[in-house]
């Protein structure tokens, strides 16, 4: 298999500006406004216009860029809209038209259908299920029609307002927009203080307030298998022998929460800092700085002279840089995981990590191709199975089981529509977690509440490392059979 090349890096960090929903809706509203007006781009004194009316846009583009409106909050983006048209009745009919026309097209037939088509080989009717995920998904990107669709048509037709006014020589009456704009932040502010009350409360105080620093390792090796986007209720109807023997056989959390925004970057950085996205500096898998700011599981690894490796798709370079092999990510969607596997053997095999972290993708590019609510995703589910067991079955061979703690889990959960998961909609907030070996107890079921966060300081304590600096997650005494007393 091969790694994600520079320009594959370089292409994913460009593609997340279309994908993620924040920077997307500048950039399609300045895409389709030029598009629309391209004749007066001719001319010098319409396109001066054009960029003067811009100018009076630009405070709504940062009430848009700094407040989301998540999940039913997108509901009230309409009432800006309303307000709007009702003081100044005055909209571009055209202009509208095309812009939800133009928005269609990117999403459904040129995202939903040839990009996927291209990237990992869906078929080229997929526009006929996509346009249904595009209504109905939750995610924080592009594809979240319900919350493009109405700022995008505010910002337009303002923009359009202030065009023709500045076009035509008329005054702008700067007095009854501020008002507008006041409105609309106070609109927000209130609506995010008051109604945007679901992301999972962090931990308090840092692991090691909490928990003693461990006095030696209990597994040799730790293997951790991510199986990305696996929603948990869909796990559990899927066909998984093997991960339900690991079930029976190990500690199961029920309850364990990811982290908010609940997007892969996101999750990955907080599973291996173990803290939060306010700390370890990654928002979104839109990365403005390469980088997290605090130490991951790798540095605690190696201050007690171990290795740590992971092996994932192009994005989680930005946040844990050269600890992170990568694979190419385009790639027929039925040959990826067994692809990303066969490599993962390799790895083992030549570098014999001490921690090997593997992200399987195939359930959840279906999930955002396909969606999570059709056969197509238990059966990937199904397939991730079988590879996972063939993978612990050479480990076995190879001598690399006998004390060695396996987790498997996923870093997120997936909503309806286009898979969707950012903002904690039904789907995505509980992932399955599951812990198998030596030291773990067997058929335990741990049913408390547990985050993402925890999985960092426990694999420090088996692994006899020290937390990273800002782990604030709790280590999984419940599972651990074989522990000091570990809690202060």
């Amino acid at each position: 298999m091969k790694s994600a090349s520079k320009f594959e890096k370089v292409a994913a960090r460009c593609w997340n500006l279309l994908n993620e929903g924040k920077p997307f809706t500048p950039i399609f509203v300045v895409g389709t406004m030029l598009l629309f007006h391209i004749e007066a781009l001719t001319h010098w004194d319409s396109a001066l216009a054009l960029f003067q009316s811009f100018l009076y846009v630009i405070p709504l583009f940062v009430l848009y860029y700094v407040f989301a409106f998540p999940l039913f909050l997108r509901n009230y983006l309409w009432v800006p809209f309303v307000v709007y048209l009702m003081i100044w009745n005055d909209t571009n009919i055209g202009l509208l038209f095309f812009s939800i026309g133009l928005y269609f097209f990117f999403t459904v037939f040129f995202w939903g259908t040839l990009y996927y088509h291209l990237r990992i080989g869906t078929t080229w009717l997929n526009f006929t299920r996509f346009w249904k995920l595009v209504m109905k998904n939750s995610d924080s990107t592009s594809g979240n029609a319900q919350e493009q669709i109405p700022k995008f048509l505010l910002l337009l037709s303002l923009w359009q307002f202030f065009f023709e006014k500045i076009g035509s020589g008329t005054s702008v009456d700067l007095l009854s927009m501020a008002i507008f704009y006041l409105f609309i932040l106070v609109f927000a502010y209130i609506l995010h203080r008051n109604l945007f009350d679901w992301k999972p409360k962090m931990y308090t105080g840092f692991t090691r307030d909490h928990f003693l620093h461990p006095e030696k390792a209990l597994s040799d090796k730790a293997i951790v298998i991510v199986i990305d986007g696996m929603r948990k209720e869909r796990f559990y109807e899927a066909d998984t022998p093997f991960l339900d023997y690991l079930k029976d056989n190990g500690t199961e959390y029920t309850n364990m929460e990811t982290v908010y925004p609940a997007r892969t970057v996101v999750c990955f950085s907080s599973m291996f800092t173990g803290t939060y996205p306010i700390e370890h500096g990654m928002r979104s898998n839109m990365v403005w700085k390469l980088g997290i700011k605090v130490e991951s599981i790798f540095d605690s690894l190696r201050k007690v002279g171990k290795k740590g490796r992971m092996f994932g798709c192009a994005h989680l370079v930005d946040s844990m840089g050269n600890d992170v092999e990568t694979f190419t990510a385009v790639m027929h969607n039925d040959q990826v995981d067994s692809a990303i596997m066969d490599r993962a053997k390799k790895i083992v095999k030549e570098q014999d990590p001490d921690l090997f972290i593997v992200q399987m993708i195939a359930t959840d590019q279906t999930g955002h191709s396909r969606g999570v609510l059709y056969d197509e995703y238990l059966q990937k589910i199904h397939e991730a199975d079988i590879l996972v067991k063939d993978f612990v079955d050479w480990l076995t061979e190879e001598g690399k089981m006998d004390n060695t703690t396996l987790f498997i889990c996923a870093d997120h959960g997936q909503a309806d529509g286009i898979g969707g998961h950012g903002h904690l909609d039904e789907g995505e907030r509980f992932v399955p977690f599951i812990i198998h070996g030596p030291n773990i107890a067997k058929g335990k079921i741990v049913e408390e509440k547990h985050s993402l966060v925890s999985l960092a300081p426990t694999l420090a304590y088996l692994l006899g490392a020290p937390f990273p600096s800002h782990s604030r997650g709790k280590v999984l005494l419940d599972a651990i059979e074989q522990k000091d007393k570990m809690t202060k």
